[in-house]
């Protein structure tokens, strides 16, 4: 198979990352080609805009892009660099898988969540905002539709069976956001019918938190709207020892952007002791997304290997002495075997 991508490497120390993430894919022969495209502070330096059209024509064209971290400044009236691509190809479901690994400073050993955000309305849209003249009351609409709130779940679901998950967790606040969100889980009951095979299970937000904390292996997928959703996949990331092992995919009907959760950390870019497993762990959804599931599995296991036997190999965060470039080869070694 061959295939080429769009290749965004980002911020701060989204270059050095991506560098580490591209030499193990190379190592893997997946027969991909690389189009690198500039966005964030990088862009804006060399072409005078934060996402050029150029990057957007290239993500367009190859539908699939592998993104390191970007920064968005904040002020001057700049928008999300993330919203914005989001919202332009419609990236209506954001996929973050929170799996627990050895060698982390989790309090957690056995996570498997995978939590499905609606990633495209819902109170992010920020609708209707204004604030009065006397500046005490500010005010934004949540707006959710069936169509959007059935092709998320719709989607969990999907991934459930593919995956051989058992159990599909709509999380809400319909209790109090009795429209929003009660047509979020009114449109989930309906499409969990069609899927009799896999358990469905319903829960208010604020429970979801405390279990999530308490009980974490009753969970198996969550899906929910997208403010609701950005918070519990942080809180998954945290079960599992932060956002260096958090990858995010934003996936739409044309395209697809694979990514680094965690941000672009400036205050360690060209130190050489980025954990590039958040890269890495979303490049292996990448490849599960193409149809390469044995390369996506064969990847995950190198991560896991080398860090149980590699210790000196990982990276600082990870409690060991190596860097991005001897964290990257180890998995590399391990993933020609």
């Amino acid at each position: 198979m061959s295939k080429t991508i769009a290749v965004i490497p980002g911020d701060g120390i989204g270059p050095e990352i991506m560098t580490a993430t591209l030499r193990v894919l190379d190592a893997l022969d997946c027969g991909l080609s690389y189009d690198f495209a500039d966005a964030g502070m990088v862009a804006l330096e060399k072409h005078g805009d934060l996402l050029p059209k150029a990057t957007l024509d290239k993500i367009a064209e190859h539908k699939v892009a592998l993104k390191g971290p970007l920064t968005t400044p904040i002020g001057g009236g700049f928008t999300s660099i993330n919203v914005t691509l989001r919202r332009h190809f419609d990236l209506y479901a954001n996929v973050r898988p929170a799996i627990s690994f050895p060698g982390t400073r989790a309090r957690f050993d056995n996570i498997d969540i995978i939590t499905v955000r609606e990633n495209t309305e819902g109170a992010y849209l920020a609708e209707g905002q204004s604030l009065s003249e006397d500046g005490q009351t500010a005010i934004s609409m949540i707006r959710n539709t069936r169509k959007g709130s059935e092709r998320i779940v719709r989607y969990a679901f999907e991934l459930a069976v593919k995956k051989g998950r058992k159990k599909v967790t709509a999380v809400h606040k319909a209790n109090i956001i009795k429209t929003a969100s009660g047509l979020f889980l009114n449109v989930a009951r309906e499409v969990a019918k069609e899927y009799p095979q896999i358990e469905f299970n319903e829960m208010i937000v604020d429970n979801t938190c405390m279990q999530l904390v308490m009980k974490p292996e009753q969970f198996d997928v969550i899906v929910t709207t997208n403010l609701f959703g950005d918070i519990l996949s942080d809180l998954c990331a945290g079960l599992v020892g932060g956002l260096g092992l958090a990858p995010g995919d934003n996936i739409g009907a044309s395209a697809a952007i694979f990514e680094a959760v965690h941000g672009s950390a400036p205050d360690i870019a060209g130190k050489g002791i980025a954990n590039p497993c958040a890269l890495l762990l979303a490049a292996a959804d990448m490849l599960d997304h193409l149809g390469m599931v044995d390369k996506g599995d064969k990847l995950r296991a190198a991560i896991r290997d080398t860090m149980t036997h590699d210790r000196d190999s990982v990276t600082p965060d990870l409690g060991g002495k190596g860097s991005t470039e001897s964290f990257g080869e180890a998995i590399a070694k391990r993933v020609k075997g």
